[in-house]
């Protein structure tokens, strides 16, 4: 019997909680930059992309239909004070899609501590929510209500 890692479906997608919805059309996701997906309440969450030497100037969001896109390009630099002897921060453009799921809009987004945080909301309008039906005996008849207009 063969076991298949879910984990995929679960990277890219914010406020899902039908599994199956994210099969049709899935795509790897690369792996850079690094983030975060975390439900801070019941219908809010936070995406955290962690965007190390890219300033508020370098970023941009996007939130299109049900889509949410992040993207970093670094302006080009054309004086350095010296020779870089070793690069290990990453300096290279990147584009970061996340589907959001329907009535999932972004509420704010901020840049603290080389961290990206996204904060997300699910407002279900009221006509979508469910709703209690009180359940009568059969014996009560319908009532009609007169109204009056005021003059």
């Amino acid at each position: 019997m063969r076991t298949f890692d879910l984990a995929p479906l679960y990277r890219s997608t914010v406020g899902f909680d039908r599994l199956f919805s994210m099969l049709d059309g899935f795509e790897s996701t690369p792996g850079y930059p690094p983030y975060n997906i975390e439900r801070t309440g019941e219908n809010d969450y936070r995406i955290s992309v962690a965007v190390a030497g890219f300033g508020e100037n370098e970023l941009s969001l996007e939130a299109k239909e049900n889509t949410l896109t992040i993207k970093g390009a670094k302006q080009v630099k054309d004086e350095q004070n010296g020779d870089v002897l070793y690069q290990g921060i990453a300096a290279r453009a990147f584009e970061r899609v996340f589907q959001l799921a329907d009535y999932v809009v972004v509420k704010s987004a901020k840049l603290e501590n080389g961290l990206l945080h996204v904060d997300l909301v699910r407002e279900i309008p009221e006509a979508k929510k469910p709703r209690q039906i009180p359940i009568g005996n059969g014996s009560a008849k319908p009532q009609v209500v007169e109204a009056k207009v005021a003059a």
